[in-house]
């Protein structure tokens, strides 16, 4: 099973992952994500094609999970804007998407508070989710 895209706003908790330091590469294509409550390491094999990760996301919904794209970006593998990485660092995604209950909603509040340019970050964002649709992932339950 091909895996969909992800909602925009995981690009974003992708990269917050990675300016916060939760993410390890633990091998070629092989990783551990840290929740950003710091409750949970999420385990990513991407390789070859497929990918997999046991966040909800890719497991339960079956798109290409924040761990997944946290993990392709540690390997320089998708693009990492660095400077908008330093304003998502420290964001409580799980708290603020169990808050505003709507991914829209949860980004309109973090470009505000955190003062940044949402043209900028759509761009990137669209950007990064170009590059995931050339890979083209298929769903690999972890062996």
């Amino acid at each position: 099973m091909y895996l969909r895209l992800p909602p925009r706003i995981k690009v974003l908790e992708a990269l917050g992952a990675i300016a916060d330091g939760r993410v390890s590469v633990v091998g070629e294509g092989r990783c551990e994500v840290m929740s950003s409550e710091g409750d949970k390491t999420y385990t990513v094999v991407v390789g070859g094609g497929y990918a997999y990760s046991d966040d909800n996301g890719t497991i339960h919904r079956g798109y290409v999970g924040y761990p997944i794209i946290a993990c392709l970006m540690a390997e320089g593998k998708l693009p990492v804007d660095k400077e908008l990485a330093e304003k998502l660092r420290g964001i409580p995604w799980k708290r603020l998407n169990e808050r505003y209950k709507r991914y829209e909603e949860v980004l309109h509040h973090i470009y505000a508070e955190r003062v940044i340019e949402k043209g900028r970050a759509e761009a990137y964002i669209a950007e990064v989710l170009r590059e995931v649709e050339k890979m083209r992932l298929r769903f690999r339950k972890q062996v």
